[in-house]
């Protein structure tokens, strides 16, 4: 085994659930050149890989039979300017929250309510992170990936993304394929800020604020991702662990008939998008605990590891939530987060 490499390692450090698995093989990259060198000195054909950033959208239901590479390729710099815009280029190795408040500290809008969402720069784009009523793509401009065949490191524009709710080209046809190195953003110097989602505008008023500012946001995001979400620190979770589903608006009146309080929100090509959390919560799953595996008591989109829970303990939480919101509702949901084993 290459010097780099080490053999039998826990994952549980790197991932936000911490699940205690291990895998064969580990390594980690802080530059392009080192990720090429650690591809170089393993048959890819025949070595499952895994690439991680923050783990935070993983669950690992078993031992891992093969690579797993951490990304930690840094840095933070601005490629160009003009009037209006800033753009930056980040590392896929970087913590995304950490991005987000050096946007924050430069007074640059555009990401400030994606604040505080675990993970990595390199992941993000992967996931088109979201979160009240921004997505990545509204800041994305492009990134460059290795190519793990060839390791030819390629540049991605906003189209060939193929961004969607939750989605991307590296979770479907290019999925496996690439190994994100880095992102850039087009950053806004005077933004044009969004406080209609969730409890934003209430948070600001709370705190008395009437001048918006790009810091003003991002503590508010803070302040109400704190109230309702638990702490991977302190208690192992993926954040949300199923997407919003997006409905026809047929099916949707069929079940507000029913439900007149159900949360929603437009949704893309007339459809609509309804609450994942308050569907789970109607079903009596928010606070349930089973062993280490639970639902969390401010959120029942979230779904908790208090102590030793295994993988394959919270998937199978995961399922019976889903055929009982399924059953009730009528309504497929599914995991906003990568399953793997």
């Amino acid at each position: 085994m290459p010097q780099s490499q080490k053999s039998n390692v826990s994952l549980k450090p790197y991932n936000t659930f911490g699940i205690d698995v291990k895998t064969s093989q580990f390594a980690e990259a802080d530059s392009i050149e080192s990720l090429r060198n650690i591809l170089l000195q393993t048959d890819i054909s025949k070595t499952p890989l895994l690439v991680l950033g923050g783990g935070s959208n993983i669950l690992l239901m078993a031992d891992f039979p093969g690579l797993v590479i951490l990304n930690q390729i840094k840095g933070i710099e601005v490629v160009s300017e003009n009037d209006k815009t800033l753009i930056v280029k980040a590392g896929g190795g970087e913590r995304w929250h950490q991005f987000v408040l050096w946007a924050v500290e430069h007074n640059l809008g555009g990401i400030e309510n994606l604040s505080l969402i675990p993970g990595s720069v390199g992941a993000a784009p992967i996931q088109n992170i979201g979160a009240y009523g921004v997505e990545l793509k509204d800041s994305f401009h492009s990134l460059e990936a290795l190519n793990i065949s060839t390791g030819v490191v390629q540049t991605f524009t906003k189209e060939e993304c193929k961004f969607g709710y939750r989605n991307s080209v590296f979770k479907n046809e290019l999925k496996g394929k690439y190994i994100i190195t880095s992102v850039m953003f087009e950053l806004k110097k005077n933004p044009v800020f969004n406080t209609s989602y969730g409890a934003i505008q209430s948070e600001l008023e709370k705190n008395g604020i009437t001048e918006l500012s790009v810091k003003a946001i991002s503590d508010a995001v803070i302040a109400i991702r704190r109230s309702k979400l638990p702490d991977p620190a302190e208690i192992g979770n993926a954040g949300s662990f199923f997407k919003n589903p997006e409905i026809e608006k047929s099916q949707f009146d069929v079940i507000h008939e029913k439900h007149h309080d159900i949360v929603h929100y437009p949704g893309a090509d007339g459809k609509i998008k309804v609450a994942a959390g308050w569907m789970i919560e109607q079903c009596g799953w928010k606070g349930f605990r089973d062993g280490d595996a639970g639902c969390h008591a401010k959120q029942a989109l979230v779904l908790v590891n208090y102590g030793k829970a295994t993988g394959e303990q919270l998937y199978n939480l995961a399922l019976k939530i889903s055929h009982s919101v399924q059953d009730k509702f009528g309504v497929t949901i599914e995991p906003e987060v990568n399953l793997i084993g």
